[in-house]
């Protein structure tokens, strides 16, 4: 909820604690009063100077060191100086001074509260100062209330101005900050469409690499294989070229040419599969009644895909196998390349890929050489309400 026009300012740490400016301030107003003491004549009227007179110079501007952090001690203390040297029977000097600046000082910092505190005090210190003082206070009224005045007027001035400068701030710091959100969200659109030409593309190319190795290798002495390749590598262009609208169709929604996202699900890994085996691997698949939700199984398929584009990209022989189990709450893939004995690999894009995808799921993603060969184990939840 945002505060009202009247509320209160924060005050700054250590509440009795007044700022180095008050503090030149309430010096330089002492030495005002102490001179004006010194140089002034008191008049017939009044007690003659002493150390009490002194005194009461010096704790008058005193009293302003917490006119930010204390505004109503300040108004209180100078206030009390006022009646008080009133009545001892001094003239006032310079010491009304320090209570008007500490007047405009709570109406400057302070909220309703503190404004009203401020106006009962200051009309007590009047109130005072026109009993006790020995001159002739009474003439001197429509100067206080023209002082009196001044000191509201000009404090609300302030206090409106400092709240539209903080207001502007507080602006600026909320369009900063939603300037460095949108960066953000842009960042990570950006980081998924990479991911998604990364997983799907790269497949793709991979396989068809393959693909048209095997159809020059074997085209002089098997034709018929070399010309099933060919087409095969056709078949999956034309999927890779589909698969490249779709996500290029995410820059594009208001097209009403752009295809519909690709939304795989476990059946789908069958396809993978078979396109994998068209470049010369051996690979099992096995699968239970999986239902997932769509996120799940979209992260399931690529993490699959990625395991099997990197286990014919790094290793030319060997069985892949493919399981799919769903655990209760949990699904789990494990990718298994039956092959030689390979080093720990770097982390580059597919292995970041899939570690992103499964993070993002809220699961876990493990990598590396195992006994007879490379192994990716994946364990994603399942969102609730979804039969297993």
């Amino acid at each position: 909820m945002a505060p009202t026009p009247t509320a209160a300012r924060p005050h700054p740490p250590g509440r009795w604690a007044g700022t180095r400016i008050d503090a030149w301030l309430a010096g330089g107003l002492g030495v005002l009063a102490v001179l004006h003491v010194l140089l002034l004549p008191a008049g017939p009227a009044y007690a003659p100077v002493d150390e009490g007179r002194f005194l009461l110079a010096v704790l008058g501007p005193l009293a302003l060191l917490w006119r930010q952090t204390a505004p109503v001690v300040a108004q209180a203390g100078a206030s009390a100086t006022v009646v008080v040297n009133a009545a001892a029977g001094y003239p006032i000097g310079f010491l009304d001074w320090p209570a008007w600046i500490a007047l405009f000082s709570c109406f400057d910092v302070g909220g309703r509260r503190v404004r009203a505190a401020a106006t009962v005090v200051a009309a007590l210190g009047i109130a005072g100062y026109v009993v006790f003082d020995r001159g002739a206070p009474t003439g001197q009224l429509p100067g206080i209330v023209l002082h009196f005045l001044v000191a509201v007027v000009v404090g609300e001035l302030s206090s409106r101005r400092t709240r539209a400068v903080v207001a502007e701030a507080r602006l600026v710091a909320e369009s900063r900050e939603q300037a460095l959100a949108a960066e953000r969200l842009l960042l990570q659109e950006r980081n998924r469409l990479a991911r998604e030409l990364h997983d799907s593309l790269g497949h793709t190319v991979n396989v068809m690499v393959l693909q048209a190795g095997v159809g020059r290798r074997v085209f002089a002495d098997n034709p018929a294989f070399a010309q099933e390749a060919l087409g095969s590598v056709e078949t999956v262009g034309r999927a890779a070229l589909e698969e490249l609208n779709r996500v290029l169709a995410v820059l594009q929604p208001d097209d009403p040419r752009s295809a519909e996202p690709f939304a795989p699900t476990v059946a789908d890994l069958g396809q993978l599969v078979d396109r994998i085996r068209s470049t010369g691997r051996q690979v099992d698949l096995r699968t239970t009644d999986v239902e997932l939700p769509a996120p799940t199984a979209r992260a399931v398929y690529r993490i699959a895909q990625e395991a099997l584009t990197n286990a014919v990209k790094h290793t030319p022989a060997g069985r892949i196998r493919v399981a799919v189990d769903r655990r209760g709450s949990e699904v789990v893939l494990e990718v298994v390349n039956d092959c030689a004995p390979v080093a720990q690999p770097s982390s580059g894009h597919g292995l970041v890929n899939m570690r992103e995808r499964a993070r993002l799921e809220g699961g876990e993603l493990e990598a590396g050489p195992v006994q007879g060969g490379f192994r990716v184990h994946a364990v994603l939840p399942v969102a609730a309400g979804v039969p297993s």
